[in-house]
Parts: structure tokens; sequence; C-alpha cells
């Protein structure tokens, strides 16, 4: 069989008008996630030479956005993507170069966690805005496939951007750093924003529609949500373990090998599970899924060398692609139109907000135990990742039972 058959299901997402370019400006447009975020602790920490200092900044900014990012996607279910995008935008821009401006005018500190918390607040989750376009577009079928490929830019996301903006502040100026990627996000967003063709269409609330109001937090979506605050502990706390490991073996350049080892497999069981026709309900796959991710990251206690952290991230990344797609495949069945964006775009803060936390506890676990110790932290937290999956098992049922659809 040949890879253009084999890769048949991709090729034909990409037949639906207009779906290359907002899959391609959405991947422009989410590029500067790991930017940001990174830019600002370069940027801080250039300046000031403290890295906690920096780290409470970027996760103000953080924790900013994934508070908000859920608002902003509500707007846009009621008011359309193009409009709302384009207020973000500005707000983005302005509150991102007042940060900047602010850092290194040496302006007093509380200035620096006021625009960081503003700038964040103006991102919103753009990986939502192109789901839901997918799924405006196309059959139940073939979203699982788009899902899939849409988890696979996000690997790529956080393959290309932290080196860039790293390769930014050494090369030039920190600063040129974060406002690069800032521009990025601006340049995407406005762009993404002009593409009204293929943005999902506005549902203007009925009367009596404040019983609806939180449609969008369902019971499905807080099952999946809650499972991915513990699978973003896994992301961040893999960050911070894997550094420190890498260092305590006198090799810390090879974190970057082993962390792209990590998101490699990921990306290979993306483009795969995008390709299979699996059976079974949404919601067994999802459970079956997040189980796999839990055991595959057992492998972790395994770890005494970088030798084998690479081959094992990249076999317990394979687990990585199919709980996301599985899960966010899930919440877009199971919720209304009129709530969609806003309900991935909350699915996808229990992500952010495990990362923040993940990474903080796992620092504070290398400096207890040890960095080859702390790897039991992220094994624990996939592992509790599974264990939240099953105990919404029947929530998920009688969620199913009383669905029409």
């Amino acid at each position: 069989m040949s890879p253009r058959t084999v890769f048949s299901p991709y090729t034909r997402l990409f037949a639906v008008p207009g779906s290359l370019a907002f899959s391609f400006v959405g991947w422009l447009a989410r590029l500067p996630m790991p930017m940001v975020g990174l830019g600002a602790v370069l940027l801080v920490a250039g300046r000031t030479g403290s890295y906690g200092l920096a780290g409470a900044v970027a996760g103000t900014l953080a924790l900013a956005g994934s508070v908000l990012s859920p608002q902003w996607a509500r707007a846009m279910d009621r008011r359309g993507q193009g409009a709302v995008l384009r207020w973000a935008m500005a707000g983005y821009l302005a509150f991102g170069v007042a940060f900047a401006t602010v850092v290194v005018a040496g302006a007093p500190r509380w200035t620096w966690f006021l625009f960081g918390a503003l700038t964040g607040a103006c991102g919103p989750n753009i990986g939502s805005l192109v789901r839901a376009r997918w799924a405006h577009a196309l059959d139940a079928g073939p979203r699982q496939t788009a899902f899939a490929f849409e988890s696979v830019v996000d690997e790529v996301v956080f393959v290309v951007g932290p080196p860039l903006v790293t390769l930014l502040a050494t090369l030039i100026d920190p600063l040129a750093g974060f406002l690069t990627g800032i521009g990025i996000a601006v340049v995407g967003g406005w762009w993404l924003a002009g593409l009204r063709s293929t943005e999902p269409p506005v549902h203007v609330p009925e009367e009596g529609a404040v019983v609806r109001r939180f449609a969008a937090l369902g019971p499905t979506v807080l099952v999946v949500g809650g499972a991915y605050l513990a699978v973003g502990a896994v992301f961040g706390a893999m960050d911070v373990v894997v550094v420190a490991f890498a260092a305590a073996e006198g090799a810390p350049a090879s974190a970057g090998l082993a962390l792209a080892a990590y998101a490699g497999g990921s990306l290979v069981a993306g483009l795969v599970y995008g390709l299979l026709r699996l059976p079974g309900t949404l919601a067994r796959r999802y459970v079956a899924c997040a189980v796999i991710f839990g055991l595959a990251a057992q492998l972790l206690h395994l770890v005494n060398s970088l030798a084998v952290l690479v081959p094992l991230a990249f076999v317990a990344g394979l687990a990585i692609a199919p709980v996301l797609v599985s899960g966010f495949s899930l919440v877009e069945a199971r919720v209304p139109r009129g709530a969609l964006t806003e309900a991935l775009s909350w699915t996808t803060t229990g992500l952010t907000l495990g990362v923040t936390a993940g990474s903080a506890l796992a620092g504070v676990t290398v400096d207890a135990v040890g960095a080859e110790a702390s790897f039991a932290f992220p094994a624990l937290a996939a592992a509790l990742a599974a264990v939240l999956a099953l105990a919404g098992v029947p929530l998920l049922r009688r969620t199913a039972r009383g669905s029409s659809g």
C-alpha cells in the first residue's frame, strides 16, 4: 500500500474548501503559545537575574490566559470568531508591548504582574477555534482525523516555538524573543479572524437562556477537563524533571533530545490514530486511551540514565495524542453547538492549569528527592489521570443516556 493511499484521509480533509487556510493560520497563531511564556521568563530573568521572579510573572500570565480564554470563546460562540478575535488580538498587542516596556524600563514590579496578567487574559485558545471550525466543516466520521491532525500541529508548535524564542533571545536580546512571539500571535490571530467563510455560525441565545449559561460546563467537560488537569501535570513535570535529570547527568543539552523524543512519540501516534477507525463508543475510546496513558507513563520509573530516558520517553509519548484526541472528540460530540468553542476552551484550560501546577510541584520534588527519583511524579500524575477517567465512567454513561445525539 502506497503512502499516498495510507494518508488519503488527511488528503481528503484538505479538500474541504478553506480548510488548508484556517489550519495553517491556526498553526501560525498557536506558535507563540510556548514562545510568549518562555519569552517572558527569559526577559525577566535577563533583566533581574532572578528565575524565581521570572517564573512567578510567567505563571501569572499563563494563569490569566487559562481563566479568561473560555470567556473569549463564549463570546465567539455568541458573536462570531472574527469580530471577537480582532478585539482580543488588539488587547494582546497593546498589553504585550506594555509588559515588555515596564520590564525593560525597570518599573515597579507590581506593574510587571499587572501587564503580564492582562497580556495573558487577552490570549484566546486558538486551538479550540480551529477545532470548532473543523467540527462545523466535517461530518462525524472525519472529525477524529481532523482532531488527530490538530494534535500533531500542537506538538509541532512545542517543538518549534521554544528553540526559536531561545535563539532570538541568545543572538539578539530576550526582548526580541518575547516581542516576536507577540507579533506572530497578532498576525496569525488577525489573519484567522479574516477567514470568515469557514468560521462556525453564530448561536444567538433564545429567551430564557440564563439556564443554559453553563451549557459548556456539562458533565462530559467536567470529566474530561478534570482528567486533563492530571494529564497537564504530566507535561509540566516532564519539562522540569527531564531538564534537571540531564543537568545532573552532566549533559544539559540532552534534555532537548529527550523532550523531542517525548513529543515525537505523540506526533507519530497522532498521525496513526487519525487513520484508525476504532470500535466502541467515543466514551469507551477516551477511557481506554486514558488508561493506556496512565500505564505507559509507568515506564518512567525505569529511567536511570539518558540512554534509557530517550527511548522510554518516545514510547511513553505514544500515548499522549490518543488521550487528547479522544477527549476532544468526546467533548465535541456531547456539547451543544452553541457552546462548542467555549467547551473546548474549558477542556484546554484543564491542561494548562495542570501544566502550571505540574511544573511547580515537580520543581519542589526535584529539590527534595533529586532528579532521578522525581520521574515518579509524572508517572503518578499519569496514573491519576487514568483513575479520574475511570471514576467518570458512570457520569459519562448517564450523560449518554440523557443525550439526544
